[in-house]
């Protein structure tokens, strides 16, 4: 299996800007929330005073001395959210279902005893937005097979050829898809975005990172309702919240984005 190797690069004060409040904000899927030291290294970072490397080796100390209470409440958060600077400012990814697993190990290294590890188990997860229903995950055994057939169908695909709703509707699909296999025990949302958003810049698309600053909650409710049916209760299939999201994100859309109307009826 292919790991996703690392580059340090350098990149003007904004745009690490924009890669640390993406990767801030996406702790919030998981109600996460960083330590005031944090922002004073990414601080530090954005004004090209150390490198991300050096905010890692410095949460690293950190974190020896620190108090259990406050290693739980922030440790996580802010350990994830240094990787995944380190992994935008890489900029590309390549289109195979092991890289997911690279990009879990990556950002989960020491958190989970299961990083990088697709889940020998089926779950179900209560959700607000479904009124404590649960979306139905993938099988553990059909994981794989899922993913491999995801990602080939993402090969054949032509953007070039496609209209901005299109490419909407296609990229929907892809993370609707790879989100609902669930791989992993813990961290699919954090995952699948980082993916998402590195892949999406391989192949030329420009990213507005404050979607994932301030929505990163309304995408995860988005990628549940596009994949949550209840015909008994005339509930089907909504792309609709997720597609708003992604023309926001892709094409500077101004869609408002609101977790209440994501909520099913009883």
């Amino acid at each position: 299996m292919a790991e996703y190797k690392l580059k340090e690069y350098k990149h003007k004060s904004e745009e690490q800007r924009e890669y640390w409040n993406a990767a801030i904000g996406l702790q919030d899927v998981d109600g996460l929330k960083p330590s005031k030291y944090l922002y004073e290294l990414s601080e530090q970072n954005i004004q090209g005073e150390i490198t991300t490397q050096e905010v890692k080796e410095k949460l690293t100390t950190y974190y020896k001395t620190v108090p259990d209470k406050e290693r739980a409440e922030t440790m996580e958060c802010d350990i994830v959210s240094a990787r995944i600077v380190e992994l935008l400012a890489e900029g590309t990814v390549s289109l195979n279902p092991s890289v997911l697993k690279s990009i879990h190990r990556y950002l989960f290294d020491g958190i989970y005893d299961f990083a990088g590890q697709f889940r020998p188990y089926n779950i179900t997860k209560e959700e607000d937005v479904l009124c404590g229903d649960t979306v139905k995950y993938a099988n553990h055994f059909e994981m794989q097979d899922i993913l491999e057939y995801d990602f080939a169908t993402e090969k054949r695909q032509q953007y070039s050829k496609m209209s901005n709703e299109q490419i909407v509707r296609r990229i929907c699909e892809f993370s609707s898809s790879i989100w609902q296999v669930h791989p992993f025990g813990e961290g699919n949302t954090r995952t699948t975005a980082v993916f998402i958003e590195l892949y999406l810049n391989s192949i030329g698309f420009s990213i507005n990172n404050d979607m994932f600053k301030e929505y990163s909650k309304y995408y995860r409710n988005a990628l549940v309702r596009s994949n949550y049916a209840d015909y008994s209760k005339g509930i089907d299939v909504d792309f609709s919240f997720l597609e708003k999201f992604y023309t926001n994100l892709l094409f500077d859309g101004n869609f408002e984005l609101n977790n209440d109307d994501m909520i099913i009826s009883k």
